[in-house]
């Protein structure tokens, strides 16, 4: 049975702003980061069974993000990978299983290279472990058009479509409509959709195809049959998990989002890791270097 957990937001400072967490249960750290274009709200269904399962997790927003501050000038994998390594030292209950979803698990990775002893463990949802390939015309060609996507009062009208459809093709989660709806709306608070827009034309994951070969913390990542960000998710999860050495879990019925399309699954795939790392009283036992 899963218990409600009483969470209280909190800051942290960043050299060009805040970014807020939520703080809950006891236990081995584990550290929650969403896409982009996406709060910590995602993982609503999974925070109390880890919790219960005897874990202290702690969800984030991104540069830009739910409750994180406005005014960021610099954005993508290796920033928000910054500022979760920041997160597990000014909470000081490292090494974290660190969860990420999208960019958040291609932050998560940038991370673990960096840093390996602050990372027992890595969960990673749909992540990309480097830029997809594509010509510079046809990458600045992408970029113009997100200039424009999201450059006017239609902005968070087309995210919040491309959110709910495509991006959640399959199962849906029953409070769907009402996340959908806080993203939207998110994104009219002043200054949050320019920042989403400097966000999308910045990302680049080649700053983690860099790194990633560096990394050999203990990994599983889960890819929806149905993702579109991948030409192949049978195919891009097998190489994923090959170069990372990774067990990998193809979701059926399930696109961009498994830990809110099918959290069960998710649940499972990171209940499989959690319990094998070794412990050191409250923490995670890990060297890292």
């Amino acid at each position: 049975m899963t218990t409600t957990q009483e969470t209280t937001m909190q800051m942290l400072e960043r050299p060009q702003g805040r970014i807020a967490f939520t703080d809950a249960g006891s236990g081995p750290l584990v550290v929650l980061v969403p896409g982009m274009g996406d709060t910590a709200d995602t993982w609503r269904d999974v925070v109390g069974p880890l919790v219960d399962a005897g874990h202290r997790v702690v969800t984030c927003d991104l540069r830009g993000h739910g409750a994180s501050d406005v005014g960021f000038t610099d954005h993508g994998d290796d920033a928000t990978g910054a500022d979760v390594l920041a997160l597990v030292e000014h909470l000081d209950a490292g090494p974290a299983v660190l969860v990420g979803n999208s960019m958040g698990g291609s932050a998560a990775v940038w991370a673990a290279a960096q840093r390996p002893e602050l990372v027992a463990g890595l969960v990673l949802v749909s992540p990309f472990l480097d830029e997809p390939p594509a010509s510079g015309l046809a990458k600045a060609a992408l970029r113009a058009a997100y200039r424009v996507l999201f450059a006017g009062p239609w902005g968070p009208w087309a995210w919040a479509t491309y959110y709910a459809g495509p991006l959640n093709k399959g199962r849906k989660a029953s409070w769907l409509a009402e996340h959908v709806a806080a993203l939207k709306a998110g994104l009219k608070q002043p200054g949050r959709l320019r920042e989403f827009r400097t966000l999308v034309t910045q990302l680049d994951h080649s700053v983690v195809g860099a790194v990633a070969d560096r990394v050999s913390t203990p990994a599983v990542i889960l890819v929806g049959d149905q993702d579109p960000d991948y030409k192949d998710p049978a195919a891009e999860l097998a190489a994923m998990g090959e170069r990372l050495g990774a067990r990998t879990v193809l979701v059926k019925d399930a696109a961009h989002y498994t830990q809110h399309q099918a959290p069960e699954e998710f649940l499972a795939a990171a209940t499989a890791l959690l319990t094998e790392l070794p412990r050191s009283g409250a923490r995670w036992a890990v060297t890292g270097a």
